[in-house]
């Protein structure tokens, strides 16, 4: 019977109910998340089916639209079809059900069709996205790919929408460190889009999984594109920008995020290029410069979870004790010079020099010539080092 709760205690109805809607009403859509919260999902779906009064806040014209989506939506063939292509469907209440989702309160997806075996609940606890623009640089698709390699080797699940460019590198990347990822996709998850990266959805499907709002055999638009972009947000502990132009939809998945309170972060790129610009406006925000998977993690992960230190070489030179690199610095660059006159450049005795070059000749930094002193190889070498480093 359709009121009879299923094994996760929802009862059918609601279920159906709510595969019923995911057909009728378009993603995002905050009217219809206050019918379902002031009216409940079956009533809802009962009003759009042409039973009982019309919900408030349409416009006729709107209104007939959903009452003819309506009269074509079959909640029991949709769920048969998504049966048969090993694709499940979850709602609000399942145990499955990422609960961070419910921040995005009245535009909270409906439900979600899942494609893939491990849990997504499990899965979204400790997962970052990474997006990025379609049209990538070689540039950014290596750094897509490796953070989501590195991430992925660390156990992190990384999240994308499946499509061109970034998200395509990020889950390659994830998928080839044999590590966990996401697609987000806007449109059924049986039909994968775009259709170049059939395969790859494919995979990710089988080695991760595949969710969306949409319903079996749905297609993508350009607005179901950028509402699913929320969920990505929402699903995951912060997003990643790799590349992004001014105009790029990942930076309607940042902001989306930052509305959540959830960490955003951007991978520089250089000043001159237009994919980067972006991702630079987002970093003289409120987002977080990361450089690499360690980065990344310091900010998302948990207590302790910190980068390494970032230096530079230690060169020879760095471990000599302070007077005797004063006294090293004095020497000229070429030629030699007198003890006295390195001294006076050290600020320092004569005495004090002396005893200073014979240390630094048997460290192999000076050499003495006639009556003189002069820097080796070895010396002439590290200071060019030393400025290459500045």
């Amino acid at each position: 019977m359709h009121g009879v709760p299923d094994a996760h205690g929802i009862p059918d109805s609601e279920r159906l109910a709510r595969i019923f809607l995911t057909r009728v009403l378009e993603p995002g859509d905050e009217r219809a998340g206050q019918w379902i919260r002031d009216y409940g999902t079956e009533e809802t779906a009962r009003r759009l089916r042409g039973a009982g009064a019309r919900l408030p806040g349409v416009t006729d014209r709107r209104w007939a639209g959903l009452l003819a989506r309506a009269g074509r939506a079959d909640p029991g063939q949709d769920r048969a079809a998504a049966r048969n292509a090993g694709v499940r469907f979850l709602c609000p209440g399942d145990p499955e059900w990422p609960l961070q989702l419910d921040d995005l309160e009245d535009s909270r997806p409906i439900g979600l069709w899942v494609r893939g075996r491990p849990a997504l609940r499990l899965w979204a606890l400790r997962s970052v996205a990474v997006v990025g623009a379609r049209a990538c640089t070689p540039y950014g698709a290596h750094m897509a790919a490796t953070l989501a390699a590195g991430l992925a080797e660390h156990g992190w699940v990384v999240v994308s929408g499946g499509a061109y460019g970034i998200d395509g590198a990020a889950h390659r990347g994830a998928l080839g460190a044999t590590g966990a990822t996401i697609a987000v996709l806007a449109c059924g998850v049986d039909r994968p889009y775009p259709p170049g990266h059939t395969s790859l959805i494919t995979r990710i499907a089988e080695q991760g999984l595949v969710i969306g709002e949409l319903p079996p055999g749905d297609h993508p638009t350009p607005s179901r594109f950028l509402v699913r972009n929320r969920v990505i947000a929402a699903l995951t502990r912060g997003t990643v920008v790799v590349e992004a132009a001014h105009r790029s939809g990942s930076l309607v998945t940042a902001r989306a995020a930052q509305r959540l309170g959830r960490l955003t972060m951007g991978v520089p790129g250089p000043a001159t290029s237009g994919l980067s610009g972006g991702v630079h406006e987002l970093l003289r925000g409120e987002s977080v410069l990361v450089t690499d998977a360690a980065d990344v993690i310091e900010h998302v992960g948990d207590i302790g979870e910190l980068a390494p230190d970032r230096r530079g070489p230690v060169l020879p030179r760095d471990l000599l004790e302070p007077a005797a690199r004063r006294v090293l610095a004095a020497l000229p660059g070429r030629g030699a010079a007198a003890a006295a006159d390195i001294a006076r450049e050290a600020g320092t005795t004569e005495d004090d020099a002396v005893g200073r070059l014979y240390e630094l000749r048997s460290l192999g930094f000076v050499e003495r010539h006639d009556d003189g002193w002069k820097l080796t190889r070895q010396a002439i070498d590290s200071v060019r080092q030393d400025h290459r480093q500045c």
